[in-house]
């Protein structure tokens, strides 16, 4: 019989296997955890890992901000070249899973401040929520008055950024550059104010 466990375990451990022992050193692997949550929301009671598949009837959280500045200007990041999906396409949020524990703001803030440096505060304001076969997202505007070169970008993640007008923005979000998925998210949004 296998049990599974879910908690993250550093350091050596000792097999003991037909007669004898052989030390072994841990290599920080972990698994990352999310809640699992039913379609309106709520808690379901059960984690689920990420990478394993999602069984029916349950979801994972994704948070995403839409990020602004005061004076109007529109942040674009650009996906790594390496990531299997949309490698080098352009996106206009920070976003990703909720871990386990998180509520989607705090995820949202979170995925932020590790792809932008953005440090986000409490002011976020609600955007969407919108259910998939296995996936809430709930996405979020932020309106910051940080300096525009103090992005920082993560490794793996991103490449580039650009602050751009609505005007621009507009361009690249209905071009073939834009991630499709979160472009169908923020359509509405997009068509009603900017």
């Amino acid at each position: 019989m296998t049990a599974r466990f879910s908690q993250v375990w550093f350091g050596t451990f000792t097999i003991k296997k037909r007669g004898y022992e052989e030390s072994v050193m841990g290599d920080k692997q972990s698994e990352e955890l999310w809640d699992a949550y039913y379609s309106d929301g709520t808690l379901a009671g059960c984690d689920l890992i990420r990478g394993e598949k999602i069984p029916a009837g349950l979801k994972h959280m994704t948070a995403e901000i839409f990020v602004m500045h005061t004076d109007g200007t529109i942040l674009l990041m650009q996906r790594d070249l390496n990531k299997p999906n949309y490698p080098g396409f352009w996106e206009s949020s920070a976003g990703g899973s909720v871990l386990k524990g998180e509520s989607a703001g705090k995820g949202a803030r979170r995925e932020l401040l590790e792809e932008t440096g953005i440090t986000a505060d409490d002011t976020l304001k609600h955007l969407y929520y919108i259910v998939s076969d296995t996936t809430i997202y709930q996405g979020y505007l932020y309106v910051t008055d940080i300096p525009k070169e103090s992005i920082k970008l993560q490794k793996g993640e991103t490449i580039a950024f650009r602050w751009v007008n609505p005007q621009e923005f507009q361009e690249i979000f209905y071009s073939a550059q834009f991630v499709d998925g979160l472009r169908e998210r923020l359509r509405e949004f997009v068509e009603h104010n900017l």
